[in-house]
């Protein structure tokens, strides 16, 4: 298999940077600044979801479904930890979050 070298630190670091940004943001457009730690990780996970559009615009080629294929395990993987609770970046901006108010 090739290296997806920048595949895998992007969708690594996915929830940290975007995700979390967007699902804070989200909650602040809403005037929602105190919601369950469930929910904010719901929010995350699904920003973190909006990534596989953007896996769909890679061409119909084998290569680029190994690629695909290769992503979208690695993305699900790190949904599944944001929903365990073992991201520990989604779990500090939560607490980051809330306690600001």
């Amino acid at each position: 298999m090739p290296d997806y070298f920048e595949i895998e630190r992007l969708i690594e670091d996915l929830a940290k940077i975007y995700s979390t940004a967007c699902a804070t943001s989200w909650y602040k457009v809403n005037n929602i600044f105190n919601p369950s730690l469930d929910e904010f990780r719901n929010k995350v996970i699904e920003y973190m979801k909006h990534f596989e559009y953007t896996l769909s615009t890679f061409p119909n080629t084998p290569e680029s479904d190994r690629f695909k294929q290769y992503a979208k395990n690695l993305l699900k993987m790190e949904i599944e930890q944001v929903g365990k609770g073992e991201n520990r970046e989604v779990e500090k901006r939560y607490k980051y979050f809330v306690d600001y108010r």
